[in-house]
This record gives structure tokens, sequence and C-alpha cells, in this order.
């Protein structure tokens, strides 16, 4: 997959990056061509099979957006009339068609002197990407239910499973839903299923957590004694849990012997299927996302699979200590160390595997690049109240305002974004309450992570050698000490580049309803004509070019991949 594109015209340059499904645009424009009829960019869109359009707008010149404004009064406007007032925006074809060619241009547009609109300088790039990863590592994310205002558009808020909750209920009226709602990660889930079922020769072992989604359930019982698995049996997972039914109808169908049920010290929390042909290891899923139906269609998460037996293999070694005496697995030699991998298929990959003895065996290496970041680090983790170096790191970055720094996290308040330069910014349930449909109205709020899930930390992502810290790890150390748990590294662009744009996707939602949430009647949100009244002093755009801001870094790290050029650019 192309990993971005870049193209300057007459003072403007627009960067074009792909992702899973999706892309990011940045833009800059010469400074002698930003002044007070700046109204911002027009973005157009060519899909493969269609006509040219422009990217909408949620906000607008005349209509605005405030805390008591229905969904039904957001209305969409197109970039050609109401501008993006900002220098990047990231887009999700409806039709995401692998390995296609997709258009993109940017315009900037200026007002006239007869209050309309009017084009400028205009920039055009071309994507071909297909689903992120490198070589024979494949990355996919869900959607992010509650992450979507889509959702409600596409399915008007439909439930995502029949209540009362069971284990076993018929998917098919949710199928489109779920290939909606779950994307890559859930076809890269049921394609790796698929695989085990459909030849003998492969076996199937399993680390679970969370465990109710039907299909993949029934998959594993079709297995038969080809599944072996270490489930969690946290007090959570116990009585009347559906962990426990599943744990129960896998016993029967695998056999007691193949069923190992631990927390170790408090849960079994790793997420991780391990293909094995003839009992070898070859190939291996892991990511954030359980194998449950909240895992798949609620919650943001991920999911890689590395086609890759060296990779493979010492996952099993890890698979086989916890299945035969887990009791033991913090002093084992597979808990001590990092273990890294080089191959041509696979980029530059690290692994190392709790519970551990130690946390600082995995956190260390972690919160080290953290603190080394020369340009950007970007996040999404459940929560930073955990201790350990790696949260603290995260932390302390923002205000230090030393690099680009975006991230989100959940509490049980709210959901909280980091934008550069800001201490967090508090999003609370209350501001979607509304949008969430049953069951999950009540269930999302009941605690960290319910739709936060992810934990990954990227940094560097378009320089020379970006990094992307991910797997189940919580990164607190109190879960690398307790948790059975993994957490990889992985070096490469095109990683880096899907695990920013997701951080940057999380964060602009968020911080648009927090930003809706303190709307007023007096103050609502809509775009900013010359002269219009303005809580703040500057214009909309004055943030960017000012050095002492780092929404100018911003505009500079995104839209110049090249170092050079980036350095170049703040120097305007």
């Amino acid at each position: 997959m192309a990993y971005s594109t870049t193209d300057t015209n007459e003072g403007l340059t627009l960067t074009c990056y792909g992702g899973d499904g999706s892309v990011m645009l940045a833009m800059d424009l010469a400074r002698e061509l930003v002044h007070d009829k700046l109204a911002g960019f027009a973005i157009g869109y060519i899909p493969p099979c269609g006509r040219a359009d422009y990217l909408s707008n949620r906000l607008s010149f005349d209509s605005g957006l405030t805390a008591r404004s229905a969904p039904s009064q957001r209305r969409w406007t197109p970039s050609n009339q109401a501008p993006f007032q900002r220098f990047r925006w990231v887009h999700f074809p409806p039709k995401f068609m692998p390995g296609a060619l997709y258009k993109y241009s940017a315009t900037a547009m200026y007002f006239n002197d007869r209050g309309g609109l009017e084009p400028g300088p205009s920039a055009q790039v071309s994507l071909q990407f297909d689903s992120a990863g490198s070589g024979k590592l494949g990355v996919g994310f869900t959607r992010g239910y509650l992450t979507s205002q889509a959702y409600a558009t596409e399915f008007h808020n439909r439930v995502v499973r029949p209540l009362p909750k069971t284990l076993l209920f018929s998917t098919a009226p949710f199928e489109k839903q779920y290939e909606w709602l779950g994307f890559q990660a859930r076809k890269m889930v049921f394609a790796f299923l698929e695989e085990c079922l459909k030849d003998d020769s492969l076996s199937l072992d399993m680390f679970a957590y969370d465990l109710d989604e039907p299909d993949i359930v029934r998959a594993l019982e079709i297995l038969g004694p080809r599944l072996r698995a270490v489930l969690d049996n946290a007090p959570l997972h116990r009585g009347k849990a559906l962990e426990a039914k599943a744990a129960t109808l896998l016993k029967r169908s695998a056999g007691e012997h193949n069923i190992v049920q631990t927390c170790f010290k408090r849960f079994a929390h790793d997420k991780v299927l391990i293909q094995n042909k003839n009992g070898v290891a070859t190939k291996v899923l892991t990511g954030s996302a359980n194998f449950s139906v909240r895992g798949l269609y609620v919650q943001a998460n991920n999911v890689l699979t590395f086609d890759d037996p060296h990779i493979a293999r010492r996952y099993q070694e890890a698979f086989r200590q916890a299945f035969t005496d887990h009791a033991r697995f913090a002093r084992s030699p597979i808990a001590a160390q990092w273990f890294s991998f080089q191959s041509p298929d696979v980029p530059p990959t690290a692994v190392s595997f709790a519970p551990h003895s130690d946390p600082n065996v995995s956190l260390e290496r972690v919160a080290d690049a953290i603190r080394d970041a020369g340009s950007s680090v970007m996040f999404a983790v459940m929560e930073l109240d955990g201790g350990g170096p790696v949260l603290k790191a995260l932390k302390s970055m923002h205000t230090a305002a030393k690099v680009f720094s975006y991230g989100i996290t959940q509490s049980d308040k709210g959901f909280r974004v980091y934008k550069p330069g800001q201490p967090g910014v508090l999003v609370p349930f209350a501001a979607l309450d509304k949008q969430v449909p049953e069951p999950f109205a009540r269930e999302w709020r009941g605690g960290p992570g319910q739709v936060i899930h992810h934990k990954f930390v990227v940094i560097d992502f378009n320089d020379a050698n970006p990094v992307v810290f991910t797997g189940s790890s919580n990164l607190a150390a109190g879960g690398e000490r307790s948790n059975g748990d993994n957490l990889l590294e992985i070096r490469d662009p095109a990683v880096a580049q899907a695990f920013a744009i997701e951080a940057v996707r999380l964060v602009d939602h968020y911080q648009f309803r927090a930003a809706m949430n303190a709307a007023s009647a007096d103050h609502p949100l809509t775009l900013e004509r010359p002269g219009s009244p303005t809580r703040r002093k500057d214009r909309w755009w004055s943030p960017y070019y000012d050095k002492d801001d780092l929404r100018c870094t911003e505009r500079v790290l995104f839209s110049h991949p090249d170092g050079l050029t980036r350095a170049a650019a703040m120097t305007l």
C-alpha cells in the first residue's frame, strides 16, 4: 500500500496518508496566502467507481450547533460552500475498495467582496491503498460503535443483540450491522477461523478474556478437539456470565483436558489465536479486540495478524506455559524479556509476555521511546490513572509541550481527550447518551475501557523511524504484574500511519462533542467570517502560524512528512 503522497501547487501543499479503509488529508498554505479573506479548505473526492464530489462539513456559516441541537438539526454542507477551517481531515470512503485508486483535491477558499466564496490555489493527490499492514503483517480496526455518528444514519441506532442476553442467538438479523461495525477487524478474525475450519491439518490454540460472540463460539465448537484454550475465569466471568457458558460448551466439544481456566493474579487478559500446522505454529492473531459482541461491534479496537512462523512459535511458547503451568508464568523464561524478530516478510517486531515478576521488563522500553520522541506521540489508552512509567510519561508529555501530542482515554466520568499543550478535556457521557441505543445506553458507562478499548502508542508516525506499541496490555504496572497479556513493538511506516489516523479519528470525534456540549445559543458552533464575533482575539487560522503554538507544529508535521521540508516550513 502507499504510505503517503504529496502535491504542492501555487503555495498549497496537500499530503494524503492511507490507513485501514480511511485516509488522512493534511494541508499547508504559504504564509503570504493567509489573510482575513481565507475561508478554509474545500476537499474534493473522486471514488474509484463514482462521480466527483466534495466532502461535507458539519459546520456552516449560517446555522449554528449548540448543546441543545437535535440530530435532525445537524446538517452537512459541501465543503466548497462550508470550507473546513482546519488544516487536516480524516475521511472514510463510503465503499472501501481494496487496491482501488482514490483521488482527492484541496482548494483554498477565499471570501470575495460580495460575501461569497471563490477558489484559490488547489492541489491533487491519488492514493491506492489496501487493508492496513505491511507484508505478512495485517492490521484492522473496528469502527467504534459509539464513536461513529454514521451508525445512527445507517442503522437508526438499532440494538446489536437481542434482550435478554443469550450466548448462541441467531446473528442473521444483525449481519449488516456487524459487517459495518466490526469492519476490517471482524473480517480478519473470521478469516483466521475459517482457515482452521477448512483445513483438517490445522489446530488452534486460543487465549480469550471476554468470549460471547455467537459465531466465534460456534466456530470453536466445530473445531472439536483441534482446539486448545486458556480462558479467563476471573469473578466477572463465572456463574451466570456468558463466558462461563461458553467455557462449558467448549469443554464438551474440545474435551475438558483441552480447556484451561485461570485468571493469573487478576485476569487472563490476552486475546490471541495461534494456528498450528501439524502441531507447529505458523500464524498468530492478536490485538486489543476481545472475541465478544462488545469487543468487535461496540468498542474501538484493533486486530493484528502475523503470518510468520517465528513470531507464531514464540506465542505458542507463551501459550504452552500458561496451558501447562500458569501459576509459574511470571517466573518463567518467556516472561523475562522482549523477543525480537527480523524477517523479509514482516517489519521489525518485538513482543513481551505478561505477567512479569517486574513490570518494568516491558514498560521501561515503551516509556523510554515516549521520552525520546522526536516529533509526535499519539495514543488511545483505556485510562491514564494506573501506575508505571508509561502512563506517567503520557500524562506529563502534554503539558511539557516538547513534541506534538494527541490522545484519548476513558474514565468513569467520560472521555478525556488530550491535544497539544492541554492537560486534557473531559467529554461527559451525557454529551452522547441520546445517541446510544439499548442495551448499551445502560451499560456503556460501566467503567474504563467500555468504549475506548485500544491500547496503543504511536511515536514519530511520519518520521524516518516510527514505532507502534500495541497489544492487549493496558500499559499499567499493575496489569503487567498481574494479568496474562502481550505487548508488541512494531517499526513500520504503514503500520504507524494506520494507528496515527485511528488516534486522530477518535480525538477529533470526542473533541467535537466536547465543543458542541459547551456551545450555547449565545456562542454556537459556526464557521468564522471576516469580522464575525468570536470568543478568540485571533482568527481561526492564526494559531496555525504562531510558532509558539503547537497547532503550528501540527500544520507542518502532518503536511510535510519529509524532515527537511518540515524544517523549511517551520522557518516561514
